[in-house]
């Protein structure tokens, strides 16, 4: 089964080998079919501490290196 490749903005870079990335959406209202912003926040594993805040950078999803990180960066820019 292939790993789910998303991307998203850097917007924390506070852990050691860690980044936060907030992953946006757009999805239609079910009643007023109005467009609507949702969005998520991944931790993500970055190995070499690379990626700093404002990066706009892509993730994948991977086995789980801790009880909250299952993805990890693999480029940046999209």
């Amino acid at each position: 089964m292939p790993r789910r490749v998303i991307s998203g903005v850097v917007v924390s870079d506070e852990g050691d080998k860690t980044v936060i990335v907030r992953v946006d959406r757009r999805v239609q209202h079910p009643l007023y079919k109005q467009f609507i912003r949702r969005a998520k926040k991944h931790a993500a594993h970055d190995e070499t501490n690379r990626f700093k805040v404002g990066y706009r950078v892509s993730i994948r999803e991977c086995r789980p290196i801790s009880k909250t990180k299952t993805w990890e960066v693999v480029t940046d820019g999209v």
